[in-house]
């Protein structure tokens, strides 16, 4: 999946947008049927690429959220991208013009 913040530069918005484009699209109706113990007991695990200059501001209790069930184990990785949005604006909380950029991949097990 990919999220960005175009203002903010904040890595868990753009975490959290990566996340739910991920898995968005996807639906698995049956694991109460394949999974011992259900939903409850999937186990995801979720890499994240973002950029190294935002990553003390990625709150992973946030970014859990965005799962409806299971537990989530992340994976923090340098990547993602910085890329300039053209405009700093300061109503909308930008320190500068940076774009956040974060990819994510979410693989489901138990």
């Amino acid at each position: 999946g990919f999220g960005n913040d175009s203002h903010g530069q904040s890595a868990t918005k753009a975490a959290v947008r990566a996340c739910r484009n991920a898995i968005e699209f996807n639906s698995i109706p049956s694991m109460d049927a394949l999974v011992p113990g259900g939903y409850d007991n999937l186990k995801l695990s979720v890499i994240l690429a973002v950029p190294p200059k935002y990553k003390d501001g990625l709150n992973l209790k946030e970014v859990a959220k965005v799962f409806p069930y299971g537990e989530a184990e992340f994976i923090i990785q340098d990547g993602g991208m910085i890329a300039p949005s053209g405009i700093a604006i300061d109503r909308l909380g930008d320190k500068n013009d940076d774009m956040v950029i974060v990819c994510a991949s979410v693989t489901v097990g138990y």
